[in-house]
């Protein structure tokens, strides 16, 4: 008697590999922009200060370009978040639950969160568009400010990359996962003296 090859897990496999591969890629272009915008934002003061200090004169442009970085970080901040399921969540009703229905409404409420960041990544989109076609820019350095406010609809739809990808991850796999690479752990509160 042969057995039929299983197909399935294969297939299975196959997308999670992928996956995982197109999830630390983001990773690394997430980690390196936060990286650098907080890294150019502490040279940039500190250059600053000390220019103060000694030459009685600070850098020109030194906190719009602050501001640029904080946005940069912000917005950008927002995919590395939902990658680490760090971001604020109501889990009243969640928590009470457990097994499939636990896992059906994680998938939901991850497919409604994706939804939502792709929407204000459209609508960002737009903004920056709006912004490009006025010509904005920054009041000291004269500095394009759409270049700046790109990294909304880049944050927008990386955060909604990854809720998709848990989703899916949750989709196909038995576990639950609170983010493409980490199942759940809960643990319940203590009760030792109460």
């Amino acid at each position: 008697m042969t057995q039929q090859p299983q197909t399935k897990p294969q297939r299975s496999n196959a997308l999670l590999n992928a996956l995982s591969v197109f999830d630390r890629v983001l990773g690394t272009i997430e980690k390196w922009i936060i990286t650098l915008s907080i890294l150019g934002m502490a040279l940039l003061m500190s250059t600053h200060v000390v220019s103060s200090l000694i030459f009685n004169a600070g850098i020109s442009g030194t906190y719009e370009v602050t501001e640029m970085l904080i946005v940069i970080i912000t917005f950008v901040g927002v995919s590395y978040a939902a990658r680490h399921a760090r971001h604020i969540s109501m889990s009243a009703i969640y928590e009470q639950l457990s097994g499939r229905l636990r896992k059906g409404l994680l998938i939901i409420i991850c497919i409604g969160t994706a939804a939502l960041m792709f929407y204000f990544a459209y609508q960002s989109l737009d903004y920056v568009t709006t912004m490009q076609s006025r010509g904005r820019t920054s009041s000291a350095l004269h500095i394009p400010m759409w270049i700046v406010y790109t990294s909304l609809p880049i944050g927008f739809t990386l955060a909604g990359v990854q809720y998709v990808l848990t989703a899916v991850r949750n989709m196909i796999s038995k576990d639950i996962y609170r983010n493409f690479r980490e199942k759940e752990e809960f643990t319940d509160v203590p009760t030792d003296g109460i």
